[in-house]
């Protein structure tokens, strides 16, 4: 299992204001806190941590994606009120979507060369195996919470899941 590494998204920390000043106005990144949060996050088990501090966030998260600076908070109302009032409504998981329950490496198969459990089409009652999730070297089986015909399968075979991702979608 490959270790991750900590990214965060820092909106002018506290002690940037100072450093800010003499940068010509750009705010700067308070390293220490970043450190302290990462180190917090390791120490805990957590994929993710947010403080808010005197208007300034720090938010660090264990994973890969993109590092995103947001703006200082008194500045989010300006930025707010210039969206546009119609945008839409960011959409959930799919109807019938089964999440998984737990971080770990996904399998299609009771074992390696043996048929997926599931497949686009085929028909499951509730409480039939639909994959494995191995996590701290436990194989946990995840079964259909309800019946119906299998749509989607939304991962593919020995691939890492975080918790709460769409494994498949029943209807």
């Amino acid at each position: 299992m490959k270790k991750k590494k900590a990214k965060a998204s820092i909106a002018a920390p506290q002690s940037a204001s100072k450093s800010a000043a003499k940068s010509g106005g750009k705010p700067g990144v308070d390293a220490v806190a970043v450190r302290e949060l990462a180190k917090l996050l390791k120490e805990t088990g957590l994929t993710e941590i947010e403080i808010e501090h005197n208007g300034a966030r720090i938010r660090v998260s264990r994973g890969g994606g993109v590092v995103a600076a947001a703006a200082p908070l008194a500045a989010a109302p300006a930025q707010v009120a210039a969206a546009p009032a119609t945008t839409a409504p960011a959409s959930g998981p799919p109807a019938g979507a089964v999440p998984s329950p737990m971080v770990g490496t996904v399998y299609l198969s009771p074992e390696p060369g043996k048929p997926p459990f599931i497949s686009v089409g085929k028909t499951v009652k509730e409480g039939d195996t639909l994959f494995i999730v191995e996590a701290m070297k436990t194989m946990n089986a995840i079964t259909a919470p309800r019946g119906g015909t299998v749509k989607e399968v939304c991962v593919a075979d020995s691939t890492p899941v975080e918790f709460g991702q769409t494994l498949a979608v029943i209807a």
